[in-house]
């Protein structure tokens, strides 16, 4: 489609100089300024970066040249405590290593700025992520690009977009993270540090406490072997990181669902039900991730009309960081493992057991991944290489993330926020929302989103 989106000005921020910089260097590993990818960071180096949108509107947003001031020096201010997310991803071709480069040459260049104009109104740029399918290309014009293909490729991008047309201020703030170096824990870490900057310029809450980017924190035996397998699998082509082909599919739709607190507390208490009606105990209170997912998951299954007798998998990140012993509450990287609930498609298409036997399977996934924490990780890809794909959904983010309460900038909560760089043709985010509630963004294959949408808005109380 043509661009909707005028490219205004690029610059390039640096981080601040001081103590927190000072601190923020003194925390990275003594290897010459470089950071080592971990084996869980390694699984997403072929990944398209991380990209996500901030939109904000209303009499408080600043006027857009204070407004850009603000972002930048706050931005500068939040790299002098995240310094390697100003540097370069770099391929070491003698060790077969990838790094984080954050010596003084690599951050030098800064992280790109861009400032841009949408053809349009504030209502227009809302529109693109509301209603009953996302306009995806858009969208991704909204996106701060992030040319991750190749190695040395930069860390972080952020593009700041205002409205062209009247009706009232608004703004989309797009920041891009490649996926190799954060998780979305440590993505919502880092923008938590920079909107409390933003809105303070004297924060000194713990947001501002530098993290700990040593990848020796997490003990695992031939790790690093563990790392070069894995890199030699998924990109074999280094310092060719990802092909083209590894785009967002372009005939997948993307939808969100809104389910607000009451919403989601009758949702609970449906699965605790059906739960209790097949013998299973998934707690007092199943959690929300549970509760959100289990709906979710059967009604993709529902949608896909698959094999009754065939199992259904739900791929399922779990963070590590409180798992592991000792914890690494501070780590910034991926830290997250994957596990894989299964279920019989039958029993996730039963109408009254359905909800339960998901929550079951979950709970049991989770649980067994919480036991032995990197156990097999050797075997991560192989394993899900074995899932057969057409009968796998996966999930990313978490409900736990409260988007909408940390990335104040000063001119009050975003109106919205949406991931739009999706991997793969089938994927489920969860984020908290307001007051609550949860939001669910699903991206799915054309034929499948109707089904999806009309079996999710069945459940009592959440088709309002």
């Amino acid at each position: 489609m043509r661009s909707r989106v005028r490219v205004l000005a690029v610059t390039h921020v640096l981080p601040a100089q001081g103590q927190a910089g000072t601190s923020s260097l003194e925390a990275l590993p003594d290897d010459e300024g470089h950071v080592k990818l971990s084996f869980m960071d390694a699984l997403f180096v072929d990944r398209v970066p991380m990209q996500r949108l901030f939109f904000y509107e209303g009499p408080g947003v600043p006027p857009f040249p204070s407004l850009v001031h603000s972002l930048k020096s706050s931005l500068a201010a939040a790299l002098a405590i995240f310094r390697p997310l100003a540097g370069k991803l770099t391929h070491r071709a003698l060790t077969g290593d990838v790094v984080v480069d954050c010596s003084p040459a690599a951050v030098s260049p800064g992280v790109r700025f861009v400032e841009a104009e949408y053809a349009g109104s504030v209502h227009d740029m809302r529109r693109l992520a509301v209603g009953e399918e996302h306009h995806t290309e858009a969208l991704m014009q909204l996106g701060a690009e992030l040319s991750a293909g190749r190695l040395p490729a930069p860390v972080l991008a952020v593009q700041v977009t205002r409205p062209a047309g009247g009706g009232g201020r608004g703004v989309v703030v797009g920041v891009s993270v490649h996926h190799a170096v954060a998780d979305g824990h440590s993505l919502w870490r880092f923008m938590r540090a920079w909107s409390a900057v933003s809105r303070d310029p004297a924060a000194s809450d713990t947001d501002l406490v530098p993290p700990t980017w040593d990848r020796t924190a997490i003990r695992y035996p031939e790790a690093e072997e563990v790392a070069r397998k894995f890199l030699r699998t998924i990109a074999p082509a280094l310092p060719v990181a990802r092909p083209p082909s590894l785009h967002t599919p372009l005939d997948q739709r993307r939808r969100s669902f809104l389910l607000r607190a009451e919403d989601v507390r009758s949702l609970k208490q449906r699965v605790l039900s059906q739960s209790k009606a097949i013998g299973e105990q998934v707690g007092a209170h199943p959690s929300a991730f549970v509760a959100v997912s289990s709906l979710v998951w059967t009604s993709i299954v529902r949608a896909k009309s698959l094999d009754p007798a065939a199992d259904a998998y739900l791929l399922v990140p779990v963070d590590l960081r409180r798992r592991l012993r000792p914890p690494v509450e501070r780590y910034f990287g991926n830290c997250v493992a994957p596990c894989f609930a299964r279920a019989a498609v039958r029993d996730l298409c039963d109408d009254g057991a359905g909800l339960g036997r998901a929550a079951a399977a979950i709970r049991d996934a989770v649980r067994a991944r919480a036991e032995d924490p990197l156990g097999g990780a050797e075997q991560w890809l192989e394993d899900f290489v074995t899932v057969p794909k057409e009968r796998l959904t996966r999930t990313g983010s978490s409900n736990r993330f409260m988007a909408y309460d940390d990335t104040d900038f000063g001119w009050g909560a975003p109106s919205r926020v949406e991931l739009v760089s999706l991997f793969t043709r089938e994927l489920v985010l969860l984020l908290g929302a307001v007051d609550g509630g949860v939001q669910v963004t699903v991206a799915l294959d054309h034929a499948h989103m109707d089904g999806l949408a009309a079996n999710f808005l069945q459940v009592p109380g959440l088709g309002r």
